[in-house]
């Protein structure tokens, strides 16, 4: 009589204790549970971070704000984010992803209400400042999340429906916008960059109270999903965590790896990597995100309402190839490479756009290619630190990599308002910018080994 095989991880033991588990079902249901409303809460983050793009026409017209101030502003919303984006996420830790999603999203949305009261460059810059420390811990706080319903082997993929939300963002967001400044302007005495805040500092406050009863912190706490398909869950999740370094107890525990907390993961070589890579990543999204309707408005594009649907064209294209790479990505359990490429593509668009910034068609295709290159590389990536770090250090590790990140993203929009304010022309502030991506292509080619990203089925 043949022996039974030996148990060797969680996955096996969970074969013996709980019946077979559909886990593809499994995992689609808790996607189109969780999914939706998380794409939707960051569609709205990135909608209230980046709507100064298409009001900084009407605060030139009214407050006098021309490029230098506006760069200044962007950068001070990342000064706040850079301060708070550690302690935010170590509290995220400590009482889960629900009520601290709740925290962000509410007061993310009084502050941006309030941003309708800006007077001067002062009052400005506090509310930029003040938005940036309201909304600081929510994307690494949501990869976090990820990281305890997904293994790293479907994680990309569901990164790739997260990040949606920005090039979706993209659209919507010029759209509406353009359309608030276009219809409400004077209305009721109010500006068309005022009525733009207030309306959109509405929404995340009626989102933080739908997380508040939708979301839970891990499968354990889902009422939704059967015991089998919890224990398959809580296997695939132990097991990832076996791959990074701890050893999978017999009863499928895991003991404590290489990663347990903030201070190993601060003398981890590899997290300053990614943190500088980070820097090459932010430097990218803001060229796409804060500065695609002023590179739009310098090719000769000045009525509001269509600069706000030539913005939005770009991001179009972003989400269709965004998609294609994560799953090819998940498919081939390659990170790295898609990662490198991407970016790639993307320093070759900006210099491109440098080079033909007259021509409105051309820019917008130019645009369509930076976006779409921009979405793809930044899905992959931030599908790394996670794979790369355990669970108990997941959630600062990923927040010490946004915000070494986030530096590079407070300085690029000083550095390229100032830039333009000096040559009237953003060319110069795309070429540097794309060096800067350039040598973050080559950190991560050179400073992460395909060994270090371990994966399984």
């Amino acid at each position: 009589m043949a022996e039974p095989p030996a148990v060797t991880g969680p996955r096996d033991q969970a074969a013996f204790d709980e019946p077979a588990v559909d886990r593809t079902a499994t995992y689609r249901l808790i996607a189109l549970r969780l999914m939706p409303l998380l794409v939707i809460c960051y569609i709205v983050s990135f909608v209230d971070r980046t709507n100064i793009g298409i009001a900084q026409q009407g605060l030139k017209r009214d407050l006098g704000f021309g490029p230098a101030v506006y760069g200044l502003g962007v950068t001070l919303f990342f000064v706040g984010f850079i301060l708070f984006e550690v302690p935010s996420n170590a509290l995220l830790a400590r009482i889960g992803a629900r009520k601290t999603l709740v925290r962000i999203m509410g007061s993310w949305g009084v502050v941006t209400v309030a941003t309708l009261f800006v007077r001067d460059e002062i009052t400005f810059c506090v509310a930029r400042f003040l938005l940036g420390v309201a909304e600081a811990g929510f994307f690494p706080g949501a990869l976090y999340f990820l990281s305890r319903w997904f293994p790293s082997a479907r994680r990309t993929r569901m990164t790739a429906v997260f990040f949606m939300g920005v090039p979706v963002s993209g659209v919507l967001g010029s759209l509406v916008s353009g359309g608030v400044m276009h219809t409400f302007g004077g209305a009721a005495g109010l500006a068309d960059w005022q009525w733009l805040f207030l309306i959109e500092g509405i929404p995340p406050i009626l989102l933080a109270i739908l997380v508040l009863f939708w979301l839970v912190d891990g499968p354990e706490q889902a009422k939704w999903l059967t015991p089998a398909q919890k224990a398959a869950v809580r296997a695939d999740l132990e097991a990832d965590q076996g791959r990074k370094g701890g050893e999978i107890r017999k009863g499928g525990g895991v003991r404590d790896g290489r990663h347990q907390g903030l201070l190993p993961a601060l003398r981890d070589g590899k997290v300053w990597i990614l943190g500088l890579c980070a820097c090459g990543a932010y430097t990218l999204a803001n060229a796409v995100s804060f500065w695609t309707p002023r590179i739009i408005a310098d090719a000769g594009v000045g009525d509001v309402l269509n600069l706000g649907l030539f913005s939005a064209l770009p991001p179009l294209l972003g989400i269709v190839v965004m998609v294609v790479v994560g799953r090819h990505s998940d498919r081939t359990l390659e990170r790295r490479w898609h990662a490198a490429a991407s970016w790639l593509v993307a320093v070759l668009a900006m210099v491109a756009i440098s080079l033909v910034h007259d021509s409105v068609v051309l820019v917008v295709v130019l645009l369509a290619i930076l976006a779409a290159a921009h979405y793809s590389g930044l899905t992959v990536f931030y599908s790394i630190p996670s794979i790369y770090l355990s669970d108990r250090t997941a959630a600062t590790g990923i927040a010490v990599v946004t915000s070494m990140g986030s530096f590079a993203a407070a300085a690029s929009p000083s550095l390229l308002g100032f830039i333009q304010a000096s040559t009237g022309s953003l060319s110069l502030g795309l070429q540097i910018s794309g060096g800067i991506v350039l040598l973050a292509v080559a950190l991560l080619l050179l400073g992460v080994k395909a060994s270090d990203l371990r994966e399984e089925r």
